[in-house]
């Protein structure tokens, strides 16, 4: 009898949850909405019935509050709704992606299939980097926006109800929170979910600094009410005597917020100055909302002194994710500095809802603006991703939370770009073609190194060229990922151009040894000269840093049986009779560097996936042992990854080949009409070398000069200068 009546008490919980989500939904609902709602509620409560959550409630509690969340919070439309019921259902039941589709119509099962796909991820077990998963979960993104803030929003649910999971459990899904979903609600708008994520996050990571920040919060609570008493009074009567309608809040900051300043900073709790915000919502028509909040802005700074350093206009331009508000930072009550936000209600839905509420607003124009050219950028960034999983999701961890800057071109339109973005970033924002074409750049009409970070304000013009490729050292001067991986992408076409050639040359040579050209000829090739792969040799030979000496000496020891019985059953020698080694060739590939200025540091192998050269590799930060290096399919990575993604640090393998080199020369001779351009035409156009400075003087017919140059070796080095030695007029050449 008693479980009869908590089953009737349940049902009665369950009937007024879903009342509850229909009543407060942030879009207007049709009819067709509702009875589209009310099936996937059936549907979801038939799909769950024998099921129960860790905490004991029946399992059909979870969709109807991730349902809750999406109309509400999220302020989503009915189809998210519909979806948001049925995400679960396809996975825990027999109902099929062709049931939901029959029922519900294409868009509701192609928001349910990506829910699923992202849950299917977590079983498979080839997967053990969450990396990798997270890249997989975006590509989710291609189809519907909304797969990803149902996702969200299932997580944020999950987090609220994580008190019944073991230890263990909560400390892996808070650190995977942390990792994953708070920088995706970030970049998608949902900032009070993101900060609610990272606040349930720490309180399951950190317990102990968590409860501490809060306590400490709930006890500054009535200082904060009576600060903004006083804030209030002193601009409350200037604000009405303009007739403007507004309301003051307080915003405390959050605890993780407030614990990231501490760690930063290294002071305590009591040491944070602010520690709260001041937001000033208006009501405004869209026609008066800028001139509004600048009048407002005057009013504030009438009455206290502003900041200049710290004015954050993202009215005249929004952020891209849609958000828009005018920040201002003032020495207010008490001689204590305090932010103040201004927001009309327009732009406070978009603060509090994110996507749903930009959309909500958008017309004419502004459709292609926010989260639909961010989505675009990302699809290309994961379609044009060549690096390992972790170097990707740091990549793009670094977007998802980077400050932008606003920049011009010639023509006068405003481009948003990350914090720290350089002329290339700019110039492959534009277009591919253009990037990969790009000589030079001026910055408000100076010439400026490629290198550049630039500014709000700047105005940036590309200069192009036809005979330009890109080279290894632009990666250093990019910070997109659209950058980054247009250049990987042409580079590593050029190398396997390069590598073709190389292919031809050794066939040729290989004939003259009397060698057949096949597949045991090329693995016994990659093995002596201590390679990965057959691209790598036929790439050096292309370049010319393996050369006919070095091909000899391979024949030598092929042609000699007795040599290879040695070789093979005892030790390869480290020399060769040409005086030439081996690891000459190779001699940095077993070099690590890490970071994305490629630091040389010291590290140890982890013992328990045992890396080698040339295996995709991170580096995670030991507390007691340095830098410890494990591979990306490592057991323990998605443990690592989740819980100390922040002591990740990228790491890769060092190609000699793949490294350039300055070198200077020095020239004389007699001079000539043309002698610069037959110098040029014959480093850039026959030797894969770039030219990194020249300069030249000349007197009576006379002249001397220097070229720098990047090679990737001395061998390279050598053919140059013999070529440059046939020109007509040339006398001396010699390497500084």
């Amino acid at each position: 009898m008693h479980l009869e009546i908590d089953i009737e008490k349940e049902n009665k919980q369950i009937t007024q949850q879903y009342k509850k989500l229909l009543r407060t939904s942030y879009q207007t609902l049709s009819d067709q909405d509702k009875k589209q709602i009310r099936l996937a509620f059936d549907i979801a409560l038939d799909a769950h019935k024998d099921q129960r959550r860790k905490s004991g409630e029946a399992y059909i509690f979870h969709p109807i509050a991730v349902a809750q969340l999406v109309a509400q919070e999220i302020g989503l439309d009915g189809v998210s709704i519909a979806a948001a019921l049925l995400h679960d259902v396809v996975e825990d039941s027999d109902y099929t992606l062709n049931d939901i589709e029959r029922l519900f119509g294409e868009n509701v099962a192609k928001i349910v299939n990506g829910l699923t796909k992202i849950s299917s991820l977590k079983k498979d077990k080839e997967l053990s980097l969450q990396a990798e998963n997270f890249r997989k979960m975006l590509l989710t993104l291609h189809d519907d926006v909304r797969v990803i803030i149902i996702k969200i929003a299932d997580r944020y649910h999950n987090m609220l109800t994580l008190d019944s999971m073991k230890r263990e459990k909560q400390v892996k899904i808070a650190s995977e929170t942390l990792y994953i979903y708070a920088p995706l609600a970030h970049r998608i708008g949902l900032y009070n979910i993101k900060t609610a994520l990272e606040d349930l996050s720490l309180k399951y990571t950190e317990p102990m600094v968590y409860h501490d920040i809060k306590a400490k919060i709930e006890s500054t609570q009535k200082d904060q009410g009576s600060y903004i008493r006083s804030f209030t009074n002193k601009v409350k009567s200037a604000l009405e005597q303009q007739e403007i309608e507004f309301e003051i809040k307080g915003r405390t900051k959050s605890i993780f917020s407030i614990r990231k300043k501490m760690l930063a900073q290294n002071v305590n709790f009591e040491e944070i100055y602010d520690k709260f915000a001041i937001r000033i919502i208006y009501k405004s028509d869209t026609e008066q909302e800028k001139f509004l909040a600048w009048k407002i802005y005057s009013i504030i700074t009438d009455h206290f002194t502003p900041n200049p350093v710290r004015l954050r206009d993202w009215i005249t331009q929004p952020k891209s994710t849609g958000y828009e508000a005018l920040h201002v930072t003032v020495m207010g009550p008490h001689k204590r500095w305090i932010e103040v936000q201004i927001r009309s209600e327009r732009m406070h839905e978009i603060a509090e809802k994110g996507y749903a509420a930009h959309y909500k607003y958008k017309h004419g124009e502004q459709k292609d603006i926010g989260i639909e050219h961010w989505l675009n950028r990302l699809q290309e960034a994961l379609e044009n991703s060549n690096g390992n999983a972790v170097d990707f999701v740091e990549e793009f961890k670094l977007n998802l939370y980077s400050k932008e800057i606003f920049v011009f071109t010639p023509n006068g339109e405003l481009i948003s770009l990350p914090k720290d973005a350089t002329p290339l970033d700019f110039a492959f924002h534009i277009h591919t073609e253009i990037g990969l074409k790009t000589r030079g750049a001026r910055v408000n009409q100076k010439l400026v190194p490629l290198s550049t970070k630039l500014n709000s304000g700047d105005t940036v013009e590309i200069i192009t060229s036809e005979g330009v490729k890109p080279n290894s050292s632009w990666l250093n001067y990019c910070v997109t990922a659209r950058a980054t991986a247009r250049i990987k992408s042409s580079l590593n076409a050029e190398k396997k151009r390069i590598a073709e050639d190389g292919k031809e040359i050794l066939r040729r040579k290989l004939r003259s040894q009397k060698i057949k050209f096949n597949e045991d000829t090329i693995n016994r090739l990659v093995s002596f000269f201590k390679l990965k792969t057959s691209l790598d040799l036929f790439y050096r030979i292309g370049i010319g840093t393996i050369d006919n000496q070095m091909i000899k000496s391979f024949s030598s020891s092929y042609h000699n049986t007795l040599f290879n019985f040695f070789t093979s059953k005892i030790k390869r020698p480290s020399t060769v009779k040409n005086n030439v080694s081996n690891d000459e060739v190779s001699k940095n590939y077993d070099l690590l560097v890490f970071g994305s200025d490629e630091d040389k540091l010291d590290y140890s192998f982890a013992e328990c996936c045992k890396p080698i050269p040339g295996d995709d590799v991170f580096g995670f930060i030991t507390i007691n042992d340095g830098i410890r290096v494990h591979k990306t399919d490592c057991p323990n990575a998605l443990s690592l990854q989740s819980k100390f993604s922040y002591r990740i640090i990228k790491a890769k393998w060092i190609d000699s080949t793949q490294e350039d080199f300055e070198a200077e020369i020095i020239l004389t001779g007699i001079d000539h009409l043309g002698m610069i351009n037959d110098l040029t035409r014959i480093i850039s156009d026959n030797l894969h070398v770039n030219i990194k400075s020249i300069n030249f003087t000349s007197e009576s017919g006379v002249f001397e000069g220097s070229i720098k140059v990047l090679v990737k070796s001395n061998v390279i080095l050598s053919k140059l200068i013999s070529k440059l030695q046939k020109v007509e007029g040339i006398d001396k050449i010699n390497r500084k």
